[in-house]
């Protein structure tokens, strides 16, 4: 399911849902991840400060994708009439 995210509180429920769906204690995504417990839930409480390698590191864990995609603004685009 693809999700918009545009804030860090966002990501880190999104990430949350994730593990949990997995099954996944944050202590068990965090040893997978290579840090700590602490690190994983100021992620998923939208805590800024991250390293980019942690958060990229716990997305792969999770198996899955970040794309980066250009902002839809509340108007059309030139590419939405072709």
């Amino acid at each position: 399911m693809e999700q918009v995210v545009r804030r860090a509180s966002q990501l880190g429920a999104r990430l949350q849902t994730e593990r949990r769906r997995r099954s996944m204690t944050q202590a068990d995504l965090a040893r997978k991840v290579g840090t700590h417990q602490k690190t994983v839930s100021a992620i998923e409480n939208g805590s800024e400060g991250t390293r980019l390698e942690t958060l990229l590191g716990i997305i792969a864990a999770l198996d899955l994708d970040m794309q980066i995609v250009p902002r839809r603004k509340a108007g059309k685009s030139i590419e939405d009439v072709f």
